[in-house]
């Protein structure tokens, strides 16, 4: 009887911390997606500098070693967060797909930019 209340015990422990991550999901991506920008915007900073890349985005080429090039990353993560917090509250399958595919996207870019650092 012991070990069934154990077990039991364990299950309920596993279902509080499904329940927990369901309920939390959303803020834990949208945690990350912030994150994974913020990094883009430091490891872009760095290969720029030492002349192994170049910013991709035309609009943001000639911030790049400006403080306002990770001022407007930054904010720039910050709005689309509470753009897809808010998309998720309305529609919350879309929002969780959409900030998935946004993390996705930003993981390939951050382990891209860390590779090259490989080659400085």
């Amino acid at each position: 009887m012991l070990s069934l209340r154990r077990l039991t015990g364990y299950d309920d422990i596993l279902l509080t911390m499904k329940l927990h991550m369901k309920k939390n999901l959303i803020k834990y991506l949208l945690v990350a997606l912030v994150g994974l920008v913020t990094l883009d915007g430091v490891l872009t900073e760095f290969l720029v500098g030492k002349g192994a890349a170049r910013e991709a985005n035309p609009l943001l080429q000639p911030l790049v070693g400006d403080i306002g090039f990770m001022i407007l990353k930054v904010v720039g993560a910050l709005l689309c967060a509470f753009i897809l917090w808010d998309v998720h509250r309305r529609f919350p399958r879309v929002g969780i797909i959409a900030t998935w595919i946004a993390v996705a996207g930003y993981a390939v870019i951050v382990l891209w930019n860390t590779s090259l650092i490989l080659l400085v």
